[in-house]
């Protein structure tokens, strides 16, 4: 299953880890991603701790645990950011909630935060190829 398919297909609870540039780590619960057509991931962020991080620490990883099957299943990916775009109208059309107005009209900023895809493991078994 192509990776756009499976986070548009399975369910689950995403977790985000970023640090800031002394390495101080913080995680928070994040949405599915949006697999791009060019293989880039696309976050939706509010201008939090994690979006802080990012901007002096373009690294970050994702960890995503599917519900409802047996066992641990999901996905680790590791990013690093390679654009970003606050209040794009792109962002209310990738939003999977139904909002009813803009957030950029609600006087809320949102970040449309691309990220490269470095690699992808599975929840368990072996670790990615630079030996974590």
């Amino acid at each position: 299953m192509e990776l756009a398919d499976y986070f548009e297909s399975v369910s689950g609870i995403g977790i985000l880890a970023t640090a800031d540039a002394d390495g101080r780590p913080n995680v928070a619960l994040y949405a599915r991603p949006h697999v791009m057509t060019d293989g880039t991931v696309v976050f939706l962020m509010a201008d939090k701790k994690s979006h802080a991080n990012i901007a002096e620490n373009p690294h970050a990883a994702y960890i995503f645990v599917e519900t409802g099957a047996a066992g641990y299943h999901g996905k680790r990916l590791y990013l690093t950011k390679v654009a970003e775009k606050q209040d794009s109208p792109r962002a209310d059309e990738l939003r999977r909630h139904d909002h009813h107005e803009p957030s950029h009209s609600r006087g809320v900023s949102t970040f449309l935060v691309t990220f490269r895809l470095d690699s992808v493991a599975p929840l368990t078994g072996p670790p990615r190829d630079d030996k974590d």
